[in-house]
């Protein structure tokens, strides 16, 4: 590795999958790895699409403008300079993504087709009917082909991050991985390492995420050193089906080709919705939010759709459900746009959504919060950062190791909207690229990893799962997984309160402390999942402890973080980026980063009148 430029990318998704590709064509050979095979990634399931202010439809839309949404969606939280970059570049990603291959929908003069989304009035959102994130992943999939062909990437599917390799100076030299047959630890030598591994579902149970979103690789990085921003900033998304083993997603492009949500006007009511007129169903969001109607932000839906289940004892039949319905919109335009998550619900609902409305209640989502990176500019905490750290965008607190997509929390501030997260993970992969380059030729002097530290943190990789191997307590881990998901969902999703938020860190502590006491039963020396699944656990537990904290702290209410007791934004004490250190055992150490609000100055969120870059209008 001496004279070559090498990188590792953990992550399959959209963000791996482009900052694979730019790191190639910056005279980078990448080292490509994945906990599943590429191609099921967890971006594969997005639906909607993808934003960029494109105006193939001639309503004066801008980046200008998608940028002013972006920041005020996100409550201000966002740093802006990043955010405007990414709002700038989206067009020609889109463009990007039509040249290799992505097979949007068009419209009938031939051009890139555009669909609503949530928290803005423009037709914004490119789609590829509605499983854009598959066509996506396959695209981008191809393009990594073709530089794995010519012997620049090197796959490594179905193994699993342990650790970072770090040198004596705390610079990044590699990963630790463990092959999920085999379930040998191997170290993986670099120059730079960018960390894309995604969401953290799996710490509330029943998400719309996959299981393979752990949160575990986060998790492993903060134990190591790396800071951890905003983790207390999580969307739940307003539409969602439940599941046995998780729940569904009904994508947002359902209400944006003109989906609407409504219950009876008459608690409890029990008729059938076909047998209940117009005039006795109650479109509250169109009600509330005349100018935005069904495409208020998911945060502000989210709570709309809990008052009334929740609070109001509105829900159909008593139940938390609301209707989603489209059996106004003709069929052939449903199947030539939304047959894909149309396709889901009469799947695992066995009902009709063609000719009925569907159930739907919220369900955790997505994450703001994630790794913290830099984006080129000094910050209040320069004096903690490594030498030089500002001259990198995408570059974590520890040297040479760089961070991209969910994985990360650089752009969606305090809620992220809609279609935003393909754009976000597009990007990332496209700055990785370059400033992974970047990084190394300007490091050149570190040279190559050496076998002594590549070795030392293999043996303490191997001795973790040696140590887990002994267990013979009392307890299941998979019973202490169901009460960590049963108690983030509870009291750490959409409604916040301190007490509540108290006894959930208590709870927690209660599970790591139990955590000790599992049971192993599975005793197999190849392909074992419990092994696994119990290190995972307690890498939950504390990022878990993390969250709960962080919005435990924050005593204001601000995008999705919602307290009753504390209803207002509260600029002056909090808008800043959480920042979560690790203290060698269990408990996060917060400080606190002012947010770079350069660009657009902060104003009150409210999505009752319309907004146009700024301008709000009745």
């Amino acid at each position: 590795m001496s004279d070559e430029k090498r990188v590792i990318i953990v992550g399959g998704g959209l963000a791996g999958l482009m900052g694979a590709i730019t790191a190639c064509e910056n005279g980078c050979s990448v080292d490509l790895v994945s906990y599943v095979p590429v191609r099921r990634s967890h971006s594969v399931c997005a639906q909607g699409g993808i934003n960029g202010a494109v105006n193939t439809k001639g309503e004066g839309d801008s980046p200008e403008f998608h940028f002013d949404d972006t920041i005020y969606g996100g409550d201000f939280l966002a740093n802006q300079p990043m955010v405007r970059d990414m709002c700038y570049d989206a067009p020609k990603v889109i463009y990007l993504l039509d040249r290799m291959g992505v097979t949007f929908n068009r419209t009938a003069e031939g051009l890139l087709d555009f669909r609503r989304f949530g928290g803005t009035l423009y037709n914004r959102t490119a789609f590829a009917g509605a499983t854009t994130g598959q066509q996506l992943i396959y695209a981008l999939d191809e393009g990594v082909r073709a530089w794995e062909a010519r012997g620049k990437v090197r796959k490594f599917e179905h193994h699993s991050f342990q650790s970072i390799i770090k040198d004596g100076n705390n610079n990044c030299r590699g990963i630790v991985m463990t092959d999920m047959h085999s379930m040998q630890n191997m170290a993986l030598k670099a120059n730079a390492v960018a960390i894309c591994t995604g969401g953290i579902g799996s710490i509330f149970g029943k998400t719309t995420n996959s299981v393979i979103c752990t949160g575990s690789a986060a998790a492993r990085l903060y134990q190591q050193g790396v800071w951890y921003a905003n983790g207390e900033f999580l969307q739940i998304h307003p539409t969602a089906i439940p599941g046995t083993d998780k729940n569904r997603l009904i994508s947002e492009s359902v209400r944006g080709e003109g989906g609407r949500v409504w219950v009876p006007k008459k608690a409890g009511d029990t008729r059938r919705p076909a047998d209940i007129p117009m005039a006795e169903r109650w479109y509250f969001l169109e009600e509330k939010y005349p100018a935005y109607g069904n495409l208020v932000p998911r945060d502000v839906a989210s709570r709309e759709l809990f008052d009334v289940c929740v609070n109001q004892g509105m829900g159909i039949g008593g139940r938390w459900e609301v209707y989603l319905d489209v059996s106004h919109i003709p069929n052939d335009v449903l199947h030539r746009k939304l047959a894909g998550v149309l396709e889901i619900y009469e799947k695992f609902m066995g009902e009709d959504p063609y000719n009925g409305p569907m159930r739907v209640f919220p369900s955790m989502h997505y994450t703001m919060g994630g790794l913290y990176i830099g984006y080129g500019a000094e910050t209040s905490r320069k004096s903690d950062l490594p030498e030089n750290w500002d001259h990198y965008q995408h570059m974590s607190n520890i040297n040479g190791l760089f961070a991209g997509g969910e994985a990360d929390y650089q752009y969606h501030g305090a809620n992220r909207l809609g279609a935003n997260s393909l754009l976000s993970c597009l990007w990332a992969g496209r700055v990785l690229g370059p400033q992974m380059a970047a990084y190394i030729a300007a490091n050149s002097a570190l040279g190559e990893c050496s076998d002594a530290d590549a070795s030392a943190h293999v043996k303490q990789q191997d001795d973790a799962y040696a140590a887990v191997r002994k267990m013979d307590g009392s307890e299941n881990a998979y019973r202490l997984q169901a009460e960590l998901q049963e108690n983030m969902t509870k009291f750490c999703t959409v409604v916040r309160n301190n007490d509540d938020l108290q006894k959930l860190d208590v709870k927690l502590d209660e599970l790591l402390d139990r955590w000790d006491s599992i049971n192993l039963h599975d005793a197999s020396t190849t392909s074992n999942q419990e092994i696994i699944f119990i290190r995972e656990l307690r890498d939950r537990l504390l990022l878990s402890k993390v969250i709960a904290r962080g919005a435990l702290n924050r005593n204001e209410s601000r995008g999705a973080h919602y307290k009753p007791a504390f209803p207002e934004r509260d600029d002056e004490n909090w808008q800043k980026t959480t920042i979560a250190s690790y203290d060698g055992t269990r408990n996060p150490q917060f400080s606190y980063e002012d947010v770079d609000i350069s660009l657009i100055k902060p104003r009150k969120r409210s999505y009752k009148a319309a907004s146009h870059g700024g301008q709000e209008t009745k």
